[in-house]
């Protein structure tokens, strides 16, 4: 046994004997693409992976969004495709309620063989942020993941053109806007109450529904926690959740940023404060001007915003997604209780006053989204930053600094990074930037239908 490690197979074996029915394990890991990969174990196999960890190749760290491997980062031949290790997350061994045999999962992160956390592993990057402002600051980062997502037809869907889907319980199919429509989610209310059951099963605090602005779209809320790492491995599990009960319905669920031309993108919106020790919220304020530190985290998620781009629109179609009068923000700009904006201060009561992250969409990488996020805030606080004026109004009509528009400008403004290169670290900036870039070049390489519709006949 590695002795860097601590012993945990006991909470495995706890678990197992708590469920004898269980045959098999998800061993669950989130790439940096945050894509979910991961390995099936039998049941006598669970203790010793939860003792020893368990072997992977190190270029499963550095796979493009297909799976593909990614040399140029360094991480693959340059390494000998030597092996890691998977080691558990305490507490997070759940059933998995949609498999049709007996089944759980846990989520890990990646070490090397000597027990140190792997740079390359995005739950680590959260984790050394975290604990950095726990340390500089003394405070405690409170966060929550709101994720909308698309259902659609599933044999539409898998043709590549996705339309919206009939409703689970009559023939309508939606066509046009309807915000907030009570009807889209009664229409697919057998999905919702399985999906709300297992939620339970898994124990994710999934919250407000709600029937977004375009066809087949819906939200949902996990509720708050002082834990944003749990918060994140939610959102991960919820994402998975979400995508299976789908299947079993018939449907296909997405988190593409924008599916669809015609129609809004999918967010990702991240609502985050700082607490004290004794759990108090630092950015209460009945008048959100007034409080020094919420200002100054405040300015410093503008000053990093747009080197941020990259992570939070790390695809090719995220960035379908900025459009104006869109509810997605093309600014780096801020405001109370306005939507126009990427840093909104919701509405509410003066002890939950926070900050409400706007402009990821819900194709990124929910610990890494979290990371940039916290470390936007942090260094605002220790330079105390100004966030400016607050926006009043239109803020799509207003003149602001602005953030990268397409992926390759992301990926130079990243590799940049003057503030988020500290938090992140330059091995980490590096593999990132390549592995996009390396993953631009393979998209953009294939003519589409639209090269040809465009092109084949007028040039």
């Amino acid at each position: 046994m590695n002795l860097k490690f601590p012993r945990r197979d006991a909470e495995a074996q706890a678990f197992l004997d708590q469920n004898p029915d269980i045959e098999s394990v998800h061993v669950v890991w989130t790439d940096m693409c945050g894509v979910a990969r991961g390995k099936v174990l039998r049941r006598d196999e669970v203790t010793a992976a939860w003792r020893d960890g368990r072997f992977l190749p190190i270029s499963a760290l550095v796979l493009d969004v297909t799976g593909q491997d990614v040399p140029e980062t360094g991480l693959v031949f340059d390494e000998g495709d030597r092996d890691m290790l998977l080691w558990p997350v305490p507490g997070s061994m759940v059933r998995v309620p949609w498999a049709e045999v007996p089944t759980a999962q846990y989520i890990t992160t990646i070490h090397d063989l000597d027990g140190t956390p792997h740079y390359a592993d995005p739950r680590n990057v959260l984790e050394t942020v975290v604990r950095r402002i726990e340390a500089d600051l003394g405070m405690t980062p409170v966060g929550a993941v709101e994720l909308e997502f698309f259902l659609m037809d599933r044999a539409a869907a898998l043709a590549g053109k996705p339309i919206a889907p009939k409703a689970l319980i009559n023939e309508a199919r939606a066509r046009h806007y309807q915000a907030y429509y009570i009807q889209d989610t009664e229409d697919f209310a057998p999905f919702f109450r399985d999906l709300y059951a297992m939620c339970e099963v898994q124990g994710l605090p999934a919250k407000t529904l709600i029937s977004e602005y375009a066809p087949g779209q819906m939200e949902i809320v996990l509720r708050h926690r002082a834990d944003v790492l749990k918060a994140c491995d939610e959102a991960i599990m919820l994402k998975r959740l979400i995508k299976n009960v789908a299947e079993r319905h018939g449907l296909a669920a997405t988190f593409m940023a924008k599916p669809y031309s015609a129609w809004t993108g999918s967010g990702m919106h991240i609502h985050v404060s700082f607490a004290d020790g004794q759990g108090n919220n630092l950015f209460a304020a009945e008048d959100p001007l007034a409080n020094p530190l919420l200002m100054q985290a405040l300015g410093g998620l503008k000053t990093a915003m747009a080197e941020s781009m990259l992570i939070f629109a790390p695809n090719a179609n995220s960035y379908r997604r900025f459009r104006r009068n869109s509810y997605a923000p093309v600014a780096a700009n801020w405001g109370i209780n306005n939507r126009t904006v990427s840093l909104r201060v919701p509405a509410g009561p003066a002890k939950a006053c926070h900050i409400e992250h706007r402009p990821s969409g819900a194709d990124a990488n929910p610990y890494l989204v979290m990371a940039a996020v916290l470390a936007g805030m942090h260094h605002g606080i220790l330079t105390e930053a100004d966030p400016g004026a607050a926006v009043t109004g239109n803020g799509y009509a207003q003149r602001a600094k602005a953030i990268p528009s397409n992926w390759y400008a992301a990926i130079e403004a990243f590799r940049r990074a003057p503030i988020l290169k500290s938090y992140f670290g330059k091995p980490f900036i590096e593999a990132f930037c390549t592995l996009k870039e390396v993953e631009a070049d393979r998209f953009y390489s294939e003519p589409t239908e639209r090269d040809f519709e465009w092109y084949l006949r007028t040039v």
